[in-house]
């Protein structure tokens, strides 16, 4: 047997070093998938759907590259859940006042569809308590609801976005906004339709919205597709405030497929150490797409800068770039 100059027959060949002040996506390798960031301090934590072993992952860092693993964010559910795991997804968590409020997606066993909870804590790793008796926002005739985000108004009102989760039975998928309470406990407004899924490139749905304002626009970014194909993209529309009308951009989709991250979706925007913006997102390995190929939907994160009102992501990158 001849042995390579890397080691055992046939085995790649190891990743060059990355020149200092570097790193090189994804940032979380193993499966962390619809990934959202939270800033306390100088610390980020970072949470995801549930892996099978935790109802929801939730990971901390201090520059957004390197990550270490915590007990599970959610480690029990209320009744109204079935007992089966890899039915929580898509965290969203907010900081209000002294406490931490996690809005995510559970399965209602009464009606079989899924729908939005909110569960609290006092420490942002958790554990995060949810006491509830029912969902929190749930449009059964529409499907169900999912994919929830908080937004706080510059004014200091508080909203919830979300998506109904009409792909699962036939039924058009929207966009819809809220007001919560000032606490976030509770929803205090009629739901409006923000936006649906109207162009080709958003296949059969949309979903996984989050609102963003920068220099006063409303950023309303959204994921659409097939999850587990590579033509799940991002896009975003803008709007002069909050509840819109919101107009698409037309570069859409502005993070998609490019090798070797397939199906990048899932966003969230977070603020870098030193005040820049980033975006972050799963993807899968190129090679292997899809959870019936063994795939994982790894974390990667992208630099977003803005050209007078466009929305400008400088990714998927897979060569080195400087550090946050």
């Amino acid at each position: 047997m001849v042995l390579s100059a890397c080691g055992a027959a046939g085995s790649a060949p190891a990743p060059s070093p990355l020149p200092a002040g570097t790193f090189r996506d994804p940032v979380i390798a193993h499966n962390f998938a619809d990934p959202f960031i939270l800033k306390v301090g100088t610390t980020y934590y970072g949470y995801a759907t549930g892996d099978g072993t935790d109802n929801i992952q939730v990971e901390r860092s201090t520059d957004l590259v390197h990550w270490t693993r915590l007990p599970d964010a959610l480690p029990t559910r209320p009744n109204w859940q079935p007992s089966s795991t890899g039915l929580t997804w898509a965290p969203d968590v907010a900081h209000i006042g002294t406490t931490y409020v996690m809005y995510y997606t559970a399965r209602n066993a009464d009606i079989g569809k899924q729908c939005i909870s909110a569960a609290v804590a006092s420490d942002p790793a958790g554990p995060f308590k949810d006491t509830s008796a029912a969902p929190f926002v749930c449009q059964a005739d529409m499907g169900g609801s999912i994919d929830s985000d908080y937004f706080l108004d510059s004014d200091g009102t508080p909203y919830l976005v979300w998506k109904n989760d009409g792909n699962c039975c036939g039924i058009l998928t929207q966009l819809w906004l809220a007001k919560l309470a000032a606490d976030g406990r509770s929803v205090v407004g009629p739901a409006q339709s923000l936006n649906r899924k109207d162009d080709a490139w958003e296949g059969g749905l949309i979903e996984g919205p989050n609102i963003f304002l920068h220099a006063g626009t409303y950023y309303l970014f959204w994921s659409a597709n097939d999850y587990a194909g590579p033509n799940y993209a991002v896009g975003y529309a803008t709007a002069d405030k909050v509840t819109g009308p919101y107009t698409d951009a037309p570069e859409n989709p502005v993070i998609k497929t490019r090798s070797p991250a397939a199906g990048p979706g899932g966003q969230a925007v977070i603020e870098g150490p030193h005040g820049d913006l980033w975006i972050v997102y799963h993807a899968w390995d190129i090679h292997q797409i899809g959870d019936d190929a063994g795939g994982r939907r790894a974390m990667w994160i992208d630099r977003l800068t803005f050209e007078g009102k466009k929305a400008v992501v400088k990714g998927p990158t897979p060569d080195p770039q400087a550090t946050p």
